[in-house]
């Protein structure tokens, strides 16, 4: 194993210190426990929080800030946080209008969120959840129960966010977000495996010449192994099993996250997004924005998601609200 950390035991820690060194201006860390908040509270804003086991970095600590979350929940590598660091996040981000807890669909998230969210409502805070599940490859996993939540979350933090900052009742950020999850697919593969820190080894093999369609974020079985093709047959087969999943006609808007896991160039990200980009304008579907880049990755894994939006009007003004995050802006 080669990697730039000092002792493996402390890889969250060192990783979170030096993230809010980084941007003290946008984030700050609560005393004994891993969760980043916003250095400056929004009175009376609905506050939003999410989470996860850590490793998918920019994911979701650098999604705190205007426009997007209030707080992120970052458990040990590829584990679930507890329902106490949970618990702390929603009392450090109410603002008295109540918090929406965005869970990625993995068992143990969904469980400890919940857990935590009675237990803020003993204490008093409006407190409601939503649960992403936009990955269209598996409909139960190792880690879920029904679909897995992907790169796809990055539009529910965006667009909620934005919802959240303009003033909205939590029930309205709550509706807004259910619109995201309903109108949101993502696909992803894997050219190579990964190392979590504290394992030491890969957590699967692929053979040189072989990839594998929709592997999940933490190394979870996909739908089959091939031999490796060009980039324009991986597009196509990605995109057409998203397709295949939500009705998209002609003259539709979507938005596009083209997303890294962790080890592809922007060179080939750029190159899957020119076959996406020929599908879906040879079907007359027009695309609105594009976003490419590192958004919800798998430590050094190899490969790429893509996640398409269906988008509407209102789904449309809140994607294009300003955003001022660490990782992700719209200016």
């Amino acid at each position: 194993m080669k990697k730039l950390i000092n002792n493996p035991e402390n890889v969250l820690n060192d990783m979170i210190e030096g993230l809010v060194a980084a941007y003290p201006q946008y984030l700050r860390k609560l005393d004994d426990f891993n969760v980043i908040v916003r250095t400056s509270k929004s009175d009376g804003k609905v506050s939003l929080v999410s989470g996860g086991g850590s490793g998918h970095e920019p994911a979701h600590a650098g999604y705190v800030g205007k426009g997007m979350l209030d707080g992120a929940v970052c458990g040990e590598v590829f584990t679930s946080p507890t329902p106490d660091q949970v618990y702390e996040a929603i009392k450090a981000t109410d603002n008295g209008n109540g918090v929406l807890l965005v869970i990625k669909n993995y068992t143990g998230d969904v469980m400890n969120f919940e857990m935590a969210k009675e237990m803020a409502e003993m204490d008093g805070i409006k407190v409601e959840q939503i649960i992403v599940n936009d990955d269209v490859a598996v409909e139960n996993s190792l880690y879920t129960a029904g679909r897995r939540g992907i790169a796809g979350t990055v539009f529910v933090h965006k667009i909620a966010g934005a919802k959240a900052e303009g003033g909205a009742s939590l029930q309205e950020v709550k509706d807004i977000a259910e619109r995201v999850v309903k109108n949101v697919r993502s696909m992803g593969m894997s050219l190579s495996s990964c190392i979590v820190p504290a394992a030491g080894k890969a957590n699967f093999t692929l053979g040189d010449d072989e990839i594998e369609i929709g592997m999940g974020i933490h190394g979870e079985p996909g739908v089959y192994r091939k031999k490796i093709s060009t980039a324009d047959d991986i597009a196509q087969e990605l995109l057409d099993k998203i397709l295949d999943d939500i009705e998209i006609n002609k003259n539709d808007e979507v938005a596009i996250i083209i997303n890294g896991l962790g080890s592809t160039p922007n060179m080939e990200l750029y190159i899957i997004n020119k076959k996406v980009n020929e599908i879906l304008t040879e079907k007359g579907i027009k695309i609105h924005k594009t976003f490419i880049g590192e958004f919800m990755t798998s430590l050094e894994m190899a490969g790429c998601s893509v996640s398409l939006l269906k988008l509407d009007d209102e789904l449309k003004e809140l994607l294009d609200a300003k955003a001022d995050t660490p990782g992700f802006k719209v200016i």
